[in-house]
């Protein structure tokens, strides 16, 4: 089976409909992509916005860049530290 992805013609639609209706036994409509892609799209969008959200509202600390780096540096030099124990 193959995916497309169609635009169609407001005034055509319901023609387009039909169609797939007699053919249903060949066809299947999908109405959203983006499950088909991801099928937990939606609950990584609206994780997404939550951060964002929190990071807008101040409730989320950001790091700068430099803040990034230490914090990335302690944690693999303790990484190293700890991996002959």
């Amino acid at each position: 089976m193959q995916t497309l992805s169609i635009q169609i013609e407001d005034d055509y639609m319901q023609s387009f409909l039909n169609y797939v209706k007699q053919n249903s036994m060949y066809i299947t409509l999908t109405k959203d992509t983006n499950l088909e892609y991801d099928p937990y799209f939606y609950e990584r969008k609206r994780d997404l916005e939550e951060i964002i959200e929190a990071s807008e509202n101040g409730t989320m600390e950001l790091l700068s860049q430099d803040q990034y780096t230490q914090e990335m540096e302690s944690f693999f030099m303790n990484l190293r530290a700890n991996e002959n124990l």
